[in-house]
């Protein structure tokens, strides 16, 4: 049963809540890895870097927006954001190269 968080009266409930939280994030960050690896691909057949600037700069901003409208601390969100990208590329870069060899 989810509750929300007002509605949690002792820690083991909200610990659950969080758990149940944690692997919604975890199945959404394992999709989105799947849109990386796709676009490692993508990005190969159309001999693209794996770091454009200039997306970067767009989904950062985005993520702080979507923070802002959601009541998150954009800076969080910016943070998080941040890491996941720099994950992203790192792992399309590995891609890029093991299709150039």
């Amino acid at each position: 049963m989810i509750l929300s968080p007002r509605s949690c009266r002792t820690m083991p409930e909200l610990r659950m809540q969080i758990d149940v939280l944690d692997a919604e994030l975890i199945g959404l960050l394992q999709r989105r890895a799947e849109y990386i690896a796709r676009a490692a691909e993508i990005k190969q057949n159309e001999d693209l870097p794996a770091r454009i600037e200039w997306r970067v700069e767009e989904v950062l901003a985005k993520a702080r927006e979507n923070a802002e409208m959601a009541g998150l601390d954009p800076q969080l969100a910016e943070t998080l954001w941040r890491e996941m990208i720099e994950w992203s590329i790192r792992k399309e870069a590995a891609t890029l190269e093991k299709e150039a060899t």
